[in-house]
């Protein structure tokens, strides 16, 4: 009996070539598509077959699966999704945060209820389109979370929360492939994707504007305030701290002889401050919600490289464990805009050492923090 997959499908070309791939190598595939945010404007079509990358994607992935020979499912996990995805989102930028979605999609839905899901009908993994790999160390036979051959598409700043029992039933077929090899190789198959363009567009926000969103649903956070320098001189008015994320420059409405961004968020005071670019820098930061990919937390700091969003290079750093879930971050020179919400990701060379939630960023000038045992006092 041959063993069975679950692909979950967006409709891009990406999942599309997972799916193929899988196919190629003989296991029996089954394709699925997340029914997982339709907004309550949507028409009954949306409804009814809107899909992780709208109606449209649903198709998308429907006419592959077709192409394939494999069967295709959509399923509703609107309500799942709300909840794990949509309510924090709105939560993180009502609290002065700026949120990565992605996360709890990837674990919570994709490798947590559609794992389930999987399981029952008697799948042993789920596989994505996701650009990252998975190995497992000979010597203690647990899993390693890589970054993909394509560095320029790598995805496992998304992933970092996986657990060992989640890697385990993961897979990521186009994570040995580039981004150009992966849409030849959908084109040789004539696969309908081939050439589909890529979202760069959250896709529960089709339309790009997340503050329509957070203001239906937290309207408190799109009350005016006032807009400070560090020094507390106020220096004009903001609409709303759900419009703000630290290192912002547009949007702001001051004039001045310098450019001036967003360096710190508080809704309790409902205060943006606001400084220059040496303002942005930060040596130090505290992230909560950590997963060591390993499964435990190192004894000892690690020397790594860290990532602090999606576009920022991985820069070196000493990370060590604190308690409560939580890990300090020394990097060895400040880095810029380090925002809270956002995600702090360690490497060593390829190797996924694991990741947590910014919580909060210091040391933003002056002599280099004392160490103890190679990282920064807590």
């Amino acid at each position: 009996m041959r063993e069975r997959i679950v692909v979950a499908m967006s409709g891009g070309v990406d999942s599309s070539v997972a799916a193929a791939l899988l196919v190629e190598q003989g296991y029996e595939v089954l394709g699925v598509t997340l029914r997982v945010w339709v907004p309550p404007e949507a028409d009954a079509e949306a409804r009814r077959f809107g899909g992780c990358c709208g109606t449209g994607g649903a198709e998308d992935a429907r006419r592959v699966a077709r192409a394939l020979g494999i069967p295709h499912y959509v399923l509703n996990t609107e309500a799942e999704f709300a909840r794990a995805v949509v309510d924090p989102f709105v939560a993180a930028y009502a609290a002065g945060r700026t949120p990565v979605p992605c996360l709890a999609c990837n674990t919570e839905l994709k490798f947590g209820w559609l794992l389930r899901r999987a399981r029952a009908w008697e799948a042993t993994a789920v596989a994505t389109g996701h650009y990252a790999r998975i190995s497992r160390d000979p010597a203690t036979g647990r899993w390693v979370l890589r970054r993909s051959r394509d560095l320029r598409k790598d995805q496992t700043d998304f992933l970092w929360p996986l657990t060992q029992a989640q890697l385990a039933a993961a897979r990521f077929p186009v994570g040995e492939l580039t981004k150009e090899e992966v849409r030849a190789y959908a084109r040789r198959l004539g696969l309908p994707t081939a050439d589909k363009p890529e979202s760069q567009e959250l896709c529960f926000v089709p339309d790009g504007d997340y503050r329509r969103l957070v203001r239906g649903r937290a309207p408190a956070a799109f009350r005016p305030g006032p807009i400070v320098d560090e020094t507390g001189r106020r220096l004009g008015e903001h609409p709303g701290v759900g419009n703000f994320t630290v290192g912002q420059r547009r949007g702001l409405g001051l004039s001045g002889s310098r450019p001036l961004y967003v360096v710190a968020i508080d809704p309790a005071t409902n205060t943006v401050t606001v400084g220059d670019a040496r303002a942005l820098e930060r040596r130090r930061l505290v992230a909560q919600a950590v997963n060591f990919v390993a499964g435990e937390p190192p004894p000892t700091p690690l020397r790594v490289t860290a990532k602090i969003r999606h576009s920022h290079t991985p820069a070196p750093a000493w990370v060590r464990p604190l308690p409560g879930g939580r890990a300090e971050v020394l990097f060895d020179e400040p880095q810029r805009a380090v925002a809270p919400g956002q995600s702090v990701v360690w490497y060593q060379g390829d190797v996924v050492v694991g990741g947590g939630v910014i919580a909060r960023a210091e040391d933003t000038t002056g002599a280099r923090p004392a160490l103890v045992d190679g990282c920064g006092v807590a």
